[in-house]
């Protein structure tokens, strides 16, 4: 399971891990996995790298060179890829017609972010990372 630790710098390499809330399989649900080369995309476009990356049906591990992030944080460019691809999952749950599955994602949201108006848990709410510093 994730814990929420900050990855005190602003550029590096790291082994970077999103795990699907409860382990589903939800990248493979959707057919989702473009979802991920579209992060990588937008990452790439910010001066980023993927130096190596695996999607697996409920994860993703990938080896993201962050470079140049201007005073943001590694953290917060990673929360906001998981949240635009969890939006992303959710809609093609919805036009799947998966009302199972999304009303399962709508009842893991803690009382806190239901108030703030998150509708559906996608992710684990952190991820795993480790530096990467030998060559």
């Amino acid at each position: 399971m994730s814990v929420r630790r900050e990855i005190p710098a602003y550029d590096g390499l790291y082994l970077i891990t999103l795990t699907c809330c409860h382990w589903l399989k939800l990248f493979e649900i959707t057919n989702g996995y473009n979802i991920v080369y579209n992060w990588f995309d937008h990452l790439n476009s910010k001066g980023h790298f993927i130096n190596g990356y695996v999607i697996m049906p409920n994860h993703v591990h990938a080896l993201i060179a962050f470079r140049n992030t201007q005073g943001q944080s590694i953290n917060s460019i990673i929360g906001t890829g998981k949240r635009f691809m969890a939006y992303e999952l959710v809609n093609r749950l919805e036009e799947q017609g998966n009302q199972e599955l999304l009303n399962q994602l709508a009842s893991l949201v803690n009382t806190t972010d239901r108030r703030r108006g998150k509708l559906h848990e996608v992710f684990e709410p952190s991820f795993d990372w480790k530096e990467c510093m030998d060559d």
